[in-house]
């Protein structure tokens, strides 16, 4: 019981965090949150939620101190840190319902990346001559995808394991390949 109150304790500056912010911001981090849950397939409350995940997964600390803003979340970084190779650009703009799984290695530096984004590891949106690729929604990343430059990802669209895409891709596709091209319509 005192191991319980005393990991619960630990986590409060994060809770107030999570309080202090817009309820956009909230309601983002609620979306992650209902996305990620899959992974452990047990039914519990937001806030235990939110606990077990700040407690057992740096990669989402990561991406809960990215939803928070540098600024609330320069101490807690410090105090109980992420993970340091699951990268955000804070310029980056990400909708609602981002998941992922083991991302180590990956660097999230999109002009903007839509709802319910799910990556894996390795995985890079990057600039190229300094403009960023833009991604829609309902996008899946297979492991070590990189994505560069001014390009725009489709809605829909599945992205296969290795692809390093470099040019436009429309909706509703699937693609793979270095360079990454359509190799079947959903």
């Amino acid at each position: 019981m005192a191991g319980a109150i005393l990991w619960i304790i630990i986590y409060i500056p994060h809770l107030l965090c999570y309080l202090s912010v817009s309820s956009h911001r909230r309601d983002l981090i609620k979306s992650d949150l209902i996305a990620m849950k899959n992974q452990i397939q047990v039914s519990v409350s937001f806030c235990w939620l939110l606990l077990f995940f700040l407690h057992n997964n740096p990669y989402y600390r990561s991406l809960f101190y990215f939803r928070i803003g540098a600024e609330r979340s320069l101490l807690l970084q410090w105090y109980r840190p992420g993970d340091r190779y699951f990268i955000f650009s804070q310029s980056t703009k990400i909708g609602k319902g981002f998941s992922f799984t083991h991302p180590y290695g990956t660097i999230i530096n999109a002009k903007s990346i839509g709802d319910n984004f799910q990556c894996i590891h390795l995985t890079t949106l990057g600039k190229s001559k300094d403009k960023r690729p833009i991604i829609g929604n309902n996008v899946q990343c297979g492991a070590n995808v990189t994505i560069l430059g001014g390009i725009t990802i489709g809605n829909n669209v599945i992205i296969g394991a290795g692809s390093v895409v470099v040019k436009d891709i429309p909706d509703n596709v699937v693609i793979a390949g270095n360079p990454a091209r359509i190799i079947r319509n959903l």
